[in-house]
């Protein structure tokens, strides 16, 4: 992965996600970037542990005290330098009293490309002044809505709010949970 380094803003812009709720897994101790000059500092390996935590409790409902020790063994891991060379990691669980262990197969090589593809988003949040908004920010607003208004063409309004409804609906659906034993080789 490329080096950088990005803000909090910046990191959720590549993520894909809420900045309020990657600012929540720092503020939970999930997540320990440095913080230089009152900001976050986000790297490539804690952008990708960032990924995966979010995978985690988008897929598993994952408790944040869960997270956060899943996170800290990843900070540990030498192998997570270069993470395309990885296709699955294995996150193992063994409760006490010598129970069985539980193992969660993690695509890395997946989302580390995934991550990869989203990190020209973090341009589209530059830097501003606290409460400042730059000159001009209502004309390239504007601009910049009548650009996607031209790219998507004659749609009516039904059809616009259908495709919201379905993506809300999407994002409320549970995740699919199977039970399946490990593959035979022959």
């Amino acid at each position: 992965m490329q080096p950088m380094e990005l803000k909090l803003k910046q990191a959720s812009a590549v993520l894909g996600v809420n900045p309020k709720d990657l600012q929540n897994l720092v503020q939970l101790r999930v997540l320990r970037p440095p913080r230089r000059d009152s900001f976050y500092w986000f790297d490539g390996r804690l952008l990708l542990e960032a990924k995966l935590a979010f995978y985690l409790k988008e897929s598993l409902g994952t408790s944040t005290e869960l997270l956060a020790r899943f996170t800290e063994a990843l900070s540990r891991d030498p192998r997570m330098e270069e993470p395309t060379r990885l296709q699955y990691i294995w996150l193992r669980s063994r409760p006490f009293g010598g129970q069985e262990t539980i193992e969660v197969r993690i695509p890395l090589r997946n989302l580390a490309k995934e991550l990869e593809r989203q990190l020209p988003r973090a341009a589209l949040y530059k830097d501003l002044p606290r409460g400042r908004k730059r000159p001009g920010w209502k004309s390239e607003f504007v601009r910049n809505l009548k650009a996607a208004a031209g790219d998507i063409g004659e749609i009516s309004d039904s059809r616009i709010a259908e495709a919201i409804r379905g993506y809300r609906a999407e994002k409320k659906r549970l995740p699919e949970i199977s039970v399946g034993g490990p593959k035979k080789h022959a």
